[in-house]
């Protein structure tokens, strides 16, 4: 029979929990979900925004997978080195097999698929990646009726209960989100956004100019929620209406731009107007339109 905790007493208790513990409380709805379809589907991608959690997410499931496991990460050039001939590094393993950054080596898809066809199938692959189902197409093709997609986003009103004025200010990722101080949060959701336009995008052999990456960006972080108009930004940065869209695609296709269908009753409608644009992650746009 404790007595209630005050409000600095909960503030303490939260600092001495480790970052790793509140991710994991936070996501456990994923959890089971994925644990579910690694036991029926023989490859399970995680896709989602770099920093959302999926190398946590992966190591949690990997600690509580009964069986051996291996993990190679493809920014490390060590791993790399063991993937040059794919297969035989890949058909020997048995238990769970986690390949993270997979945006990075996409021609291993065709041997996932060889690997997923075993008749006992030895291995289960966890794949986590970056970039959206859109951008891997060309590459999974070859995984239909072998592959399930999750989605991960940022933490969702689910995960943080009353503490929805800090997710509204702070946004989804967890790092931001569980920081000590707003400051601390907003320098992280900075270095994020330069860090994407500067390293990230040229990763996936994406040539825009970085500066003019972001100013689009922040850009359209003042239309938030409004109707697409592909025109008028096209005016603004003196560029074809195609490119600023290209722009657009890009943004929605590595999940930082959530671009929502219109909707109505006739099909034809559906498909000539215009979607409505958001910046996926609340402390993403906040950090866009410099309010702390």
């Amino acid at each position: 029979a404790m007595a209630p905790l005050g409000y600095h007493e909960i503030l303490a208790l939260i600092a001495s929990i480790s970052w790793h513990s509140l991710f994991v409380f936070g996501r456990v709805a994923e959890l089971g979900e994925i644990r579910t379809l690694l036991r029926t589907t023989p490859v399970v991608v995680i896709l989602g925004p770099r920093q959302v959690g999926k190398t946590t997410l992966a190591r949690e499931i990997a600690r509580a997978w009964r069986g051996p496991t291996s993990t190679f990460d493809l920014e490390d050039p060590r791993d790399l080195a063991r993937l040059e001939d794919p297969t035989t590094t890949l058909a020997p393993l048995r238990g769970l097999v986690i390949i993270d950054e997979i945006q990075r080596r996409p021609e291993l898809f065709p041997v996932l698929r060889v690997l997923s066809d075993r008749a006992r199938r030895p291995a289960r692959f966890l794949i986590l990646g970056s970039a959206s189902p859109a951008l891997l197409r060309q590459s999974s093709e070859s995984l239909a009726g072998r592959v399930a997609y999750i989605e991960l986003r940022g933490f969702g009103l689910s995960d943080v209960g009353a503490q929805w004025r800090r997710l509204w200010l702070r946004g989804g990722y967890p790092r931001p989100y569980l920081g000590r101080t707003d400051g601390e949060s907003m320098r992280w959701r900075r270095d994020l956004i330069r860090t994407y336009a500067e390293q990230d995008l040229p990763q996936l052999g994406v040539t825009i100019p970085s500066g003019t990456l972001q100013r689009f960006w922040t850009m359209l972080a003042h239309y938030h929620a409004q109707l697409w108009n592909g025109a008028e930004l096209a005016r603004a940065f003196a560029l074809a209406e195609s490119t600023v869209k290209r722009y657009l695609d890009l943004l929605a296709n590595t999940f930082m731009v959530r671009v929502l269908p219109p909707w109505s009753e006739n099909v034809g409608k559906r498909v000539v107007k215009a979607p409505k644009v958001y910046i996926a992650d609340t402390g993403l746009l906040h950090t866009l339109l410099d309010i702390p």
